[in-house]
Order: C-alpha cells, then structure tokens, then sequence
C-alpha cells in the first residue's frame, strides 16, 4: 500500500494521527519509522524534508523509500511500535517558509518561460533562499534587474495556486507542464500532481506552495552566476 501523502492534497495540515506499519533501526543509532499516512514532505525534487514530531519524538529526517515514508527520529528518542496509532506535528514555521520559497520559484520560472521561453536545468531551495539554472545563453542585457521587477509584479497580483492531478500520458506530452530540460518524473509514477499559479505558470510538481502568490512575500535576485555555456544559476532570497 506505501504511505498516503496528505500534503499532495492539503499542504496546510500541521498536524494529523496515524498509524505505525514499520519501525526500522539506523547504524546511527536513530530509529526510523513507516506510517500509513503522512503530512510530512520527504527531501525531493530540489525541496529539504520537513522536521517535527511524532508523539514526543523530535523527527530530524524524512526520507522516501519505494512506496513508504520514512520519518527517521533523533537519536534515543522514544520509538513507537508497529501497530500503534501516533500524533504528528510539523514545523510549520519551516514549513512555510519553504512553501513560500517553492511558490517563488515557480513565479520564477513562470516569468523567464513566459518572457524567453528558457527551460530550467536545475534547482534547489532552502527556507527563504533558492537557486534555478536556466538555459540562457547569453543572458539579456538587464536581466536581473528585469526579472526580479516582473517576479514581483506577479506575486502582488495575487494568482490564485490550484492543485490537480492528470493521467501520466496525458501530462507528459504537454509541455507546458514539463518544464525542466529533461523530464524528472520517474516512470513508475501514473498520476501526475499539477501546481497551476492561475494565469502565470502550470507545471508538474510534487511539492508544498503557498495558496496564492501574496503569501510569498517579495523576492530580491542576490546573484546570477554563469555556470557553463548555455548555463545561468539565478539565486533569490524571499523577505517579508
């Protein structure tokens, strides 16, 4: 059956109860545990793992393994057993920042497809700072003051974000929604979870946003770095 992924459909959930199918155990020292549903984020698509709780138990890591979840406990926290129904909580303040970024990014990426028409080549994130390559080359002349003015003129018109889920065949073929240079998205996966920034930007993704731009906050271009031929790393930071 694998975890159910509550934060695909709602990633507002802080909390939510659940129920342990697996309890494995690290060289480190840490106890990991399988729930049957989660709301916590696993590290992926260029998005940290959420921290928080179960129970009483600090979780430090959150990791995917085939179908299940794995919430890796600090170490000699108490560890429930398999079969026992758990309370868990999340970092929301973490959370959110990293909503905020995610959405960032996305606006990002919606104004460059728009204006240039440049692919992503890469991304990361943390909470309130992010890095996207895009296949510039060259790079227009003003870029960075230009697209930081068009990022934020988007997020201040307030898009509305929307959550839905298409068939694989069919998401894969349009590449509106396909972004990225080379598609990410593994084989095995047959639904396809579409972010769709109404009026802006519609892509497949798998992670946490914001429920409309407004809530991202304002975004400052820190950086453009030229990492290659046909290679530009923008770097962003997201204040209040």
């Amino acid at each position: 059956m694998g975890t159910d992924l509550l934060f695909l459909r709602d990633a507002y959930l802080r909390t939510s109860d659940a129920v342990v199918t697996e309890v494995r155990h690290g060289e480190d020292g840490r106890t990991g545990i399988v729930l049957d549903r989660t709301i916590f984020y696993y590290t992926g698509g260029g998005q940290p793992h959420d921290t928080g709780h179960i129970n009483a138990s600090p979780v430090v890591d959150v990791r995917k393994d085939g179908d299940d979840v794995v919430h890796w406990l600090i170490a000699g926290a108490a560890a429930p057993a398999v079969g026992d129904s758990v309370e868990c909580g999340i970092d929301w303040d973490r959370r959110h920042r990293l909503m905020r970024t995610h959405t960032a990014m996305h606006v990002l990426c919606g104004v460059i497809w728009n204006e240039w028409k440049v692919p992503v080549t890469g991304g990361n994130m943390e909470p309130l700072s992010a890095r996207m390559d895009f296949e510039f080359d060259p790079l227009p002349e003003g870029f960075a003051a230009r697209v930081e003015q068009l990022v934020n003129e988007a997020i201040e018109r307030d898009h509305p974000i929307e959550v839905s889920f298409l068939p694989r065949d069919t998401a894969v073929t349009d590449e509106d929604l396909i972004r990225t240079k080379v598609s990410l998205i593994p084989e095995s996966v047959a639904e396809i979870r579409v972010v769709d920034i109404v009026g802006l930007d519609r892509q497949a993704d798998g992670g946490t946003h914001v429920s409309s731009t407004k809530d991202v906050g304002r975004v400052r271009v820190a950086k453009v770095e030229n990492k290659g031929k046909g290679n530009k790393r923008v770097r962003v930071e997201i204040t209040d």
